[in-house]
């Protein structure tokens, strides 16, 4: 368990939260907002927060009070008004995942008995049809485009208007409700098909617990700006982006889209920036390419190993070029939500630039671990937050066992699932499904996902994601999916195989290769130089190119049973 380094500020609830951090940075700005090239609309913590009483106020006058509502779109600030404005006092949020198809949106819909549901435009729509089809309980809509109400569907702006017109009369029903912090208040929806898909039911005292863990260990004040680029409905870009940058009373600033990260940073001098494994990967190779460009990369590559044992504060002002690029402000850069390379992490921390690793689920409200100043190793999670407490299970004889945890971040059930509940929570502990290793010092390490591993006959394990991180360093692999294939009648006699996707220009350029067959010889050239560097039964004995990307979820996560089935069915594979 890693201690606290910072003061943080104790809250009870986010009706808590945003009444004592309004009050210390009130006058501060919460939002900045692109209109136009060049002009923006700020927003301050003051502002944000009249916002949320009166949205809260109109939604319980519209006959909301402790119903289910609903928020789907992009990252904006009008999502996050509204997520606050219906947990702080009327009832129970439901944020969705925005890429949802029509079917898997209105599933979810009747699944989650929202009565409402707080919308942008791309879902106008397909909302229209669920309401008119009857579709479980939905009765509201209310856009966040409109500027006022048109039949049938309300203006957020509009209920924000008439909230303060109805707090100014002394309606008080929404400022006075009383937060009952450890009932269910947020109900997630884990990834997979909506069928499959677990309801994570998670109350204020599990957020807030976790607020109060991130601020006390991360260097984090009110002159930090957040850029949002995760979708907000993940609980990740949720707590550690939405919420927390609130609770410190920082800016956030929202993303023009993935293309657009490395200028938006450098637009806002974005300072914090919480994102996953594949944008830092990203980023890297658009530094690298750009050194490339100017001929400096050799000088980096040598200035790198003369500083290697210097402080991050020093590497800053060696590469201050390079932070530059970036903005030259960034404090802090956070990767969750999946592995990242250790390769990319030193690279970066070579460069001066503070990237961490975090891990946590969407269970556990997200973070029992993160890597911080105090607390670091590459390649780890680092230590548990100070109110979490974590151990590993059924070990094997590298001491890699099952990641199991217990705090108050833990959820409290998978809603209406006591089976899936049982399995999960077991003697007070939630068991995560994730291997890892923890060091002498307390440093964890993920080796892969349970579920994931492949078991050889001689009884060794393969850690799919280990081997795809060395994969990905190939030039001009974007990413890869490593699979056992059964090669006989023998059940036992699995090998292993890699789906790997290529980018064509970049291939073709660094091997001076053309054609499809060429391409594949180039990259066999490297699988056979990985193998030599590996135990043989660890060795690739296949693999296929494409240039379709893998199926992921929203925050880049490889599915796959998904991935696998497609693989099945391509191959036609009779076992």
């Amino acid at each position: 368990m890693s201690e606290k380094i910072y003061n943080y500020t104790k809250i009870t609830d986010l009706k808590d939260m945003l009444k004592k951090s309004g009050k210390e940075y009130g006058k501060k700005i919460a939002y900045q907002i692109k209109k136009e090239e060049g002009k923006y609309k700020n927003i301050t913590h003051e502002e944000v927060r009249k916002m949320i009483d009166a949205l809260g106020t109109a939604l319980i006058d519209i006959g909301l009070k402790d119903k289910r509502i609903a928020v789907i779109g992009e990252n904006r600030y009008e999502w996050e008004i509204a997520y606050l404005a219906i947990v702080c006092g009327t009832g129970t949020v439901v944020p969705l995942d925005k890429s949802l198809p029509e079917n898997e949106l209105k599933n979810l819909i009747e699944r989650s008995e929202v009565e409402a549901i707080f919308y942008t435009k791309k879902y106008e729509t397909i909302l229209e049809d669920a309401k008119k089809e009857g579709i479980g309980k939905l009765k509201h809509l209310i856009s966040m485009d409109l500027e006022q109400h048109k039949k049938g569907v309300y203006s957020e702006k509009e209920l924000i208007e008439k909230g303060k017109q109805l707090i100014k009369q002394g309606n008080e029903e929404f400022l006075k409700a009383q937060i009952d912090n450890e009932k269910m208040s947020i109900m997630l929806f884990t990834s997979g098909t909506t069928s499959a898909s677990k309801i994570v039911a998670l109350s204020h005292k599990n957020l807030c617990s976790n607020l109060m863990d991130i601020a006390s260990v991360l260097d984090v004040n009110s002159s930090d700006v957040f850029l949002s680029f995760l979708p907000l409905h993940h609980v990740f870009e949720c707590t550690v982006g939405f919420l927390f940058s609130l609770y410190r009373g920082a800016k956030t600033v929202f993303c023009d889209g993935i293309r657009h990260i490395p200028e938006n940073m450098k637009e806002y001098k974005v300072s914090v920036m919480a994102s996953v494994p594949a944008i830092y990967e990203r980023i890297f190779k658009m530094i690298r390419k750009q050194l490339e460009k100017q001929g400096k990369l050799q000088e980096i590559l040598e200035k790198e190993e003369q500083y290697r044992n210097c402080s991050m504060k020093e590497k800053a002002k060696v590469f201050k070029e390079i932070h530059d690029m970036l903005g030259g402000n960034v404090k802090l850069l956070i990767s969750g939500a999946a592995s990242l390379d250790a390769g990319i992490e030193e690279k970066y921390r070579l460069l001066g630039l503070n990237l961490v690793q975090g891990y946590g689920l969407t269970e556990t409200s997200p973070v029992v671990a993160i890597g911080t100043k105090k607390y670091y190793k590459v390649g780890s999670i680092g230590k548990v937050v100070p109110s979490v407490k974590a151990k590993v299970v059924n070990c094997n004889q590298e001491g890699i066992g099952e990641l199991i945890v217990q705090g108050p971040n833990v959820m409290l059930e998978y809603y209406e699932n006591r089976n899936e509940t049982r399995k999960a929570i077991q003697d007070g502990w939630f068991h995560t499904g994730d291997l890892a290793r923890i060091d002498e010092e307390g440093y964890i390490f993920i080796c892969g996902r349970k579920k994931s591993v492949i078991v050889l006959k001689n009884g060794k394990n393969i850690f799919p994601e280990e081997m795809e991180n060395l994969i990905n360093r190939i030039e001009g692999i974007e990413e890869s999916f490593i699979y056992g294939k059964q090669m006989s009648e023998d059940k036992n006699d699995i090998k292993i195989f890699a789906k790997l996707v290529y980018n064509q220009e970049v291939v073709e350029n660094t091997y001076k290769v053309q054609g499809e067959e060429a391409i594949y010889q180039a990259i066999n050239e490297k699988i056979k130089e990985i193998n030599k560097t590996m135990p043989h039964y660890k060795a690739i004995k296949g693999f296929s190119i494409t240039k379709e990307p893998l199926i992921k979820t929203t925050t880049n996560k490889i599915k796959r049973q998904n991935n696998l089935d497609k693989i099945r069915k391509e191959e036609n594979w009779c076992n």
